[in-house]
């Protein structure tokens, strides 16, 4: 059962190439305690692409790009996804009903255009500035699996703003306080592994995804009523790039 519900979590959230499993209740209790490994291969992989890049002598822009890429790679970019559609949908400031509307349009509006291009920039700019400090990129590849337990613990805890979506069916059909605990249990490991690598860069990342959380909860409430797939997304994408940018500031003092 188990093995199935990691199958399902794996071919939801990410281009790696999973066997079949039924989409059945049974098969769904407990996908989101498996979520945060995808987030595991993300940040593997980055640091490897780091490990590689310095190993090797590439041109420190190429291994940046070929950093941002990654999570890109790996998810097929479901989650940038959810962060385009929620700009589109927040800048429209439309009424509540209009602004979900706009969240399952599948057209790209010129927010979603500047908000990817700036979120990418952005990344590109943090990992310029990080990758070459091991300590950092550790830490920023557990940080995959941190904006994973929290956005799985919202999936669970949230209310939702719609009956229908990925979100609510996932949400329905899992045990939502055994998967609530254990992702608040891998958080707990990874704030412990994250301070054990180096107390403040660890502390301040762990605190950028606990805040990026509260403001995610406060976006959601007030302007959907709820979360929805897409505004999980945009928080994941939110949680990253900001722990990111921490990594890259704090890192030129530690």
């Amino acid at each position: 059962m188990l093995w199935n519900n990691f199958k399902v979590a794996f071919a939801m959230y990410s281009k790696i190439p999973m066997p079949m499993a039924d989409w059945n209740k049974e098969n769904m209790k407990y996908t989101f305690c498996f979520f945060p490994f995808i987030g595991l291969v993300i940040g593997a992989l980055s640091y490897l692409v780091g490990w590689a890049g310095g190993k090797f002598g590439f041109n420190p822009s190429f291994v940046s790009a070929v950093l941002v890429l990654v999570p890109v790679m790996v998810t097929g970019g479901i989650h940038v996804d959810g962060l385009l559609d929620t700009s589109d949908a927040l800048s429209s400031w439309q009424e509540r009903e209009r602004r979900l509307e706009i969240l399952k349009d599948s057209h790209a509006g010129a927010f979603a255009v500047i908000t990817a291009c700036a979120f990418f920039l952005i990344w590109y700019g943090a990992y310029s500035q990080l990758w070459t400090d091991r300590r950092a990129l550790l830490i920023m590849a557990l940080g995959f699996m941190v904006s994973r337990c929290f956005s799985g613990i919202s999936v669970m805890m949230f209310p939702k703003a719609r009956k229908d979506g990925t979100v609510a069916e996932f949400s329905r059909k899992a045990e939502d306080m055994i998967v609530r605990n254990v992702l608040i249990v891998y958080l707990g490991i990874l704030l412990a592994v994250m301070i054990c690598i180096q107390p403040v860069m660890g502390i301040l990342v762990f605190g950028t995804a606990v805040l990026v959380f509260l403001y995610y909860h406060y976006k959601a409430m007030k302007y959907f009523g709820g979360i929805t797939g897409d505004l999980a997304g945009y928080f994941l994408c939110l949680c990253e790039v900001g722990m990111a940018v921490v990594l890259a500031v704090v890192s030129v003092f530690i």
